[in-house]
């Protein structure tokens, strides 16, 4: 119903590359809003940012991703496939792809950034790279957001962009891609209190989830062992989902401490200490990190809300998502071409577009295929203009889960569906 595509799809598909249709980029834009007020414009402590995708090289010196963003590569000598040397498949040496075993030689470190030239001429001087994370552009902006917002500690810097890893063995349709969005925030706190905010932003990440609609039984915290924490954590936790796939990671939250800070004041020899104006006391703020999947936590909403049901004898494929992100929030059927309804219909659909409202006029097909169609798109409420209509100036709104319907004024048709997809 046009959420996703492969990318390039008529010259074969690019490798774990992913295009949204006209119903997915609605969806990845209600979600990106969704965070951006509750991280942002619900918020006094919180700034935002758009940072450059293409960064001074040394930037990625300082954080430790030129020489530390590695994974081992082993190459199957059968069949030539590559894949990560760490995961289970492949630990116990057979191919699983082919089958072979003891197929694979001594394991290399394989850099997982993509690299590229800046100017006319391709040489080591003027190599840059796609950035893998977005959080490295808030930490060399912390100074010129205290300066020009007049923030004080604590405050926190979100952005939402794109980053890009060249995945060895990327998968799980868009679970794991080599381009893709993160929303990240990066709360600066005085050192030694930074796991009461570790502590806050914890349950308020998980909280966020949860208005989503999420299953809350699908969801839970993941907490990073010594042998699993970055080497700038102090401590770290994974928000989970149970895919059809497994519980997976789509967001984390860590305490970075003031290892990011004090890497750029070391490489680029500028200070970034902040002083606070009341006691003149000058510190390198620890980070408390929230960094979310844009793709990864659509990938949650799609399987979260998808499902399948009969429904008096006939079998129905519902996108239940919440109505607050669905791409469309009402589809309107004149139920006949005649009598006026068309046009009706068509004066209501224009109505609600102009109220901000997305909509969709389908006069085509049976009532109950509209109905169908529209489920399977995730449309939460469904209008039907009929013969009442003309005659009382009424409408039935039908609800896409609960399947009950009410008759509405048209007056009050955008009211009603304002108070439920807030």
């Amino acid at each position: 119903r046009g959420y996703i595509f492969q990318s390039s799809e008529i010259y074969g598909g690019t490798g774990s590359v992913w295009d949204y249709g006209p119903l997915g980029v609605e969806l990845k834009r209600n979600l990106k809003d969704a965070w951006w007020r509750r991280m942002v414009r619900m918020r006094d402590d919180v700034e935002g940012l758009d940072a450059a995708i293409l960064m001074h090289p040394k930037t990625w010196e300082a954080s430790g991703h030129v020489d530390g963003f590695t994974d081992p590569l082993v190459d199957c000598s059968n069949c030539r496939r590559r894949f990560r040397a760490d995961l289970p498949e492949v630990a116990d040496g057979q191919c699983p792809v082919c089958g072979t075993r003891d197929a694979f030689g001594e394991a290399r470190q394989f850099n997982l950034m993509f690299k590229t030239f800046m100017g006319p001429v391709e040489e080591d001087a003027n190599v840059v790279y796609l950035r893998p994370e977005t959080a490295q552009g808030i930490f060399v902006n912390f100074q010129n957001v205290v300066t020009s917002a007049r923030q004080r500690v604590p405050f926190g810097i979100a952005q939402i962009g794109k980053a890009f890893r060249n995945e060895i063995t990327p998968g799980n349709f868009i679970f794991r891609t080599r381009e893709f969005e993160q929303a990240e925030m990066q709360f600066f706190v005085k050192p030694g209190e930074d796991e009461e905010a570790f502590e806050y932003w914890k349950a308020e990440r998980m909280q966020f989830h949860r208005s989503l609609g999420l299953d809350e039984s699908k969801l839970r915290f993941h907490p990073h062992g010594d042998d699993e924490l970055a080497h700038y954590a102090k401590a770290a936790f994974d928000i989970e989902y149970e895919f059809p796939f497994g519980w997976k990671e789509f967001e984390g939250i860590h305490n970075r401490t003031d290892f990011d800070l004090a890497r750029h004041e070391e490489y680029s020899g500028k200070r970034m200490e902040y002083i606070d104006p009341t006691t003149n006391d000058r510190y390198t703020p620890f980070v408390i990190e929230t960094s979310m999947g844009v793709d990864r936590s659509l990938l949650v909403v799609l399987a979260d809300g998808y499902r399948e049901e009969e429904v008096e004898g006939d079998e129905r494929v519902v996108l239940g998502i919440s109505p607050k992100l669905a791409p469309v929030k009402a589809a309107v059927f004149p139920l006949v071409k005649k009598d006026g309804m068309p046009e009706i219909a068509e004066k209501l659909s224009a109505a609600l577009r102009d109220a901000a409202i997305p909509s969709f006029l389908d006069a085509s097909g049976s009532i109950g295929r509209r109905y169908r169609r529209q489920d399977e798109a995730g449309t939460p409420f469904c209008v039907t203009v009929d013969g009442q209509t003309t005659d009382d100036d009424t409408v039935t709104i039908r609800d896409r889960d609960s399947l009950e319907q009410v008759r509405v004024s048209t007056d009050q048709v955008i009211p009603w569906i304002q108070e439920r997809i807030r």
